[in-house]
């Protein structure tokens, strides 16, 4: 249905047919509806929401798929007004429902970033224990594995590196790793225990 001129005085359709008319692309019978229907559309959407801005998104939103979506507008179930608020309150409780996954999300990512609370003083005193630990126990190890540890894990060179440093071969330097740190752990664990 084509909607008269404004200038014609003939019988005002019904939501309905202005639904119907929309579905055919007239776009002055969607401008109609939406005049007419509007303000209750934003009340409905307006008391879901609270929030003014978000409330005029939805409401656009529910006016834009409602003027996609005409065709599917079926008056055997319903008069245009229920279909348009009932999409309109899904619209807003959806909205409601993002905001709040979006806002837990946000909440849970926050917690899981926050730094533990750490007690900095304590921390300090049992690294400084735990250092002096394995410097006594670095005492018990011969001179050649005391060197392979230093020249790897305190000064920070490759196997091949440190090897090349001590004048050793680069299997020796692997087996004196190995069994310093074998004989390392003997030394710090009886402590430990």
């Amino acid at each position: 249905m084509t909607l008269a001129p404004a200038t014609h005085a003939g019988p005002t359709p019904s939501d309905d047919d202005l639904v119907a008319a929309s579905a055919r692309g007239d776009q002055r019978a969607f401008a109609e509806f939406y005049d007419r229907t509007a303000p209750r559309v934003h009340g409905l959407v307006r008391r879901v929401l609270v929030d003014p801005a978000q409330s005029e998104e939805v409401v656009q939103e529910v006016f834009l798929a409602v003027w996609q979506e005409a065709s599917r507008f079926d008056p055997a179930r319903g008069t245009a007004l229920s279909w348009l608020l009932v999409r309109a309150r899904r619209r807003a409780i959806d909205r409601v429902r993002s905001s709040q996954a979006s806002r837990e999300r946000d909440l849970a990512a926050g917690v899981r970033d926050l730094d533990a609370v750490r007690d900095d003083v304590a921390e300090t005193a049992a690294i400084r224990i735990e250092h002096a630990r394995v410097s006594r126990a670095l005492e018990g190890l011969s001179a050649v594995q005391r060197q392979a540890l230093e020249l790897t894990y305190w000064g920070g060179l490759t196997q091949s590196e440190a090897a090349s440093r001590a004048g050793v071969p680069l299997g020796t330097m692997k087996t004196r790793l190995r069994d310093g740190l074998i004989a390392l752990r003997r030394l710090v664990e009886p402590a430990v225990a």
